[in-house]
């Protein structure tokens, strides 16, 4: 294989991976991930066994906490099991049933799945009589998407930064 050829695929993964990250559905860490593996399998390269263990494993870690923080964010802003339910089944249907339907809000969709776990967590919170906590809860589900969102880009921004060591 060409070594422009394979840096060329190692590219459009690391910016997939961007993407990803930022547009929920696209599962950005473990596509900057597989960028990275096959750079540094490939293109000579100074890293170690560590560092694709290491990163594998945040890659891991962070895609399993992305859609964990929405329910984290819930239940810190004082939300209700059932808001905490309410955001998860948001996240599901915005994600998987609306474009099915072919309902998509905004660009992509990204507005339906930014909207998604916020209004399931407050049905949620609403559905268990907890209306004083309803907006609270369903704020802190959104702020829960946010820093899954932030986890995910500076992942891999990171890897991005690896991936341009090696290249170059």
């Amino acid at each position: 294989m060409s070594t422009y050829f394979i840096i060329a695929i190692v590219i459009i993964l690391v910016i997939v991976g961007i993407i990803g990250a930022i547009i929920p559905g696209i599962p950005g860490p473990p596509v900057s991930f597989v960028g990275f593996l096959l750079a540094w399998l490939l293109l000579d390269n100074d890293f170690s066994y560590w560092y694709i263990i290491t990163t594998g494993a945040l890659a891991v870690i962070i895609t399993v906490l992305d859609y964990y923080m929405p329910i984290y964010g819930t239940k810190k802003f004082h939300g209700t099991k059932s808001g905490q339910w309410g955001s998860t089944i948001g996240l599901i249907v915005s994600i998987f049933v609306l474009p099915w339907l072919g309902i998509t809000i905004g660009p992509f969709g990204i507005v339906g799945m930014l909207l998604g776990p916020f209004f399931g967590a407050y049905i949620g919170e609403l559905i268990a009589k907890n209306r004083e906590n309803a907006w609270r809860s369903a704020f802190g589900s959104f702020i829960g998407f946010l820093l899954g969102t932030f986890m995910k880009l500076v992942y891999c921004i990171v890897i991005v930064v690896f991936v341009v060591k090696i290249i170059f």
